[in-house]
């Protein structure tokens, strides 16, 4: 049943901002990181010498990570609010279609969408590398952990961001408090530990980004069940 709940919210973003969204937000990380190394190539070259990979991924990380989480603001919203405007959700609730899973494929059409941008980042980061001239020696863990660690340990701040979408008819609820976590997570080195905006970054006072990554999955996969109860009592316009 989730195949074709899933199958049908496909089909209503097909011909939505949504791609493009998806598509701009990898690219315009890796062309502005194109544009800080095209201008800057000779200093960053040598101060990235002994790791030229590394250091190239890192500053593609720091870009990426706030964008990711705006991205999540933004993605989620659009796809709640395709019900909202045409006033649809009693009618979708009214199915013989349980809550859980009307939920749940929002939630799993969010995070497809946004895995997606993910490994769009990490191929453009290939390409990037190649037309810098860093060489073959692509450290693939590393730009694995870049392209794809943030989004798990985003897990919380996606799950919290879809419930917030679907229950807040007014999409300036979910939006102001998603653009304000993402600008939160930009000085997140000063922030507590719980703040799960932080984990994004992957910085902890531990110095185990492995740990922020479980943490996120962990408290993801909690808040993800509390949403579904919630869901599943709520009264949605």
């Amino acid at each position: 049943m989730i195949a074709k709940v899933l199958s049908s919210d496909l089909l209503k973003v097909r011909k939505k901002m949504i791609w493009f969204l998806i598509f701009l937000g990898p690219f315009g990380v890796i062309a502005l990181q194109a544009v800080n190394f095209g201008v800057r190539y000779d200093y960053l070259t040598n101060y990235y010498a002994a790791d030229l990979w590394g250091g190239f991924l890192e500053n593609i990380q720091q870009l990426a990570t706030p964008t990711l989480v705006l991205g999540i603001a933004i993605i989620t919203s659009m796809i709640a609010n395709i019900e909202h405007q045409v006033n649809s959700w009693k009618q979708l609730l009214a199915l013989p279609v349980s809550r859980i899973t009307v939920f749940s494929s929002k939630f799993y059409l969010s995070a497809m969408l946004l895995f997606m941008s993910c490994l769009l980042l990490a191929v453009g980061s290939i390409i990037l590398g190649f037309i810098l001239k860093f060489g073959m020696s692509i450290p693939y863990i590393k730009l694995l952990k870049v392209s794809f660690y943030p989004f798990f340990a985003a897990l919380p701040i996606l799950t919290l961001q879809i419930w917030l979408s679907i229950v807040f008819k007014n999409q300036a609820i979910p939006l102001t408090i998603g653009i304000l976590g993402g600008v939160l997570s930009m000085y997140s080195i000063v922030l507590p530990d719980w703040f799960f905006w932080k984990w994004p970054m992957l910085i902890n006072d531990w110095s185990k980004v492995e740990y922020t990554v479980l943490a996120g999955i962990l408290v993801g996969m909690v808040i993800f069940v509390l949403s579904l109860i919630d869901f599943g009592r709520r009264d949605v316009n």
